[in-house]
């Protein structure tokens, strides 16, 4: 599992030119059983997401193709999470 940071960048002032097709990477990765959760940070500092089933190679490759990576919207920061405890029901979605 892993948490991806996508925190602002050089060229934040771009976001409104390419939100649509981030919004579309968002969803492919959800339809894809990889993201869990895509959500804004506090302090408008940018998003996170909750990865799993992916190495963190695989998902560094998938992260470079936002296209709020690729034109330097957001610079992304890819942490591994292994999980010691979970609530009920958690453990189903990260397998």
């Amino acid at each position: 599992m892993h948490i991806v940071f996508l925190k602002f960048g050089p060229n934040r002032s771009q976001a409104g030119q390419w939100m649509a097709e981030h919004n579309q990477w968002i969803q492919a990765g959800i339809n894809d059983g990889v993201f869990l959760m895509a959500g804004s940070l506090d302090s408008a500092q940018g998003g996170a997401v909750l990865a799993v089933r992916l190495t963190k190679e695989e998902l560094a490759s998938r992260v470079q193709q936002d296209p709020f990576v690729a034109h330097g919207v957001v610079v992304p920061e890819i942490h591994g999470i292994a999980p010691a405890r979970m609530a009920e029901g958690f453990a189903a979605l990260t397998s």
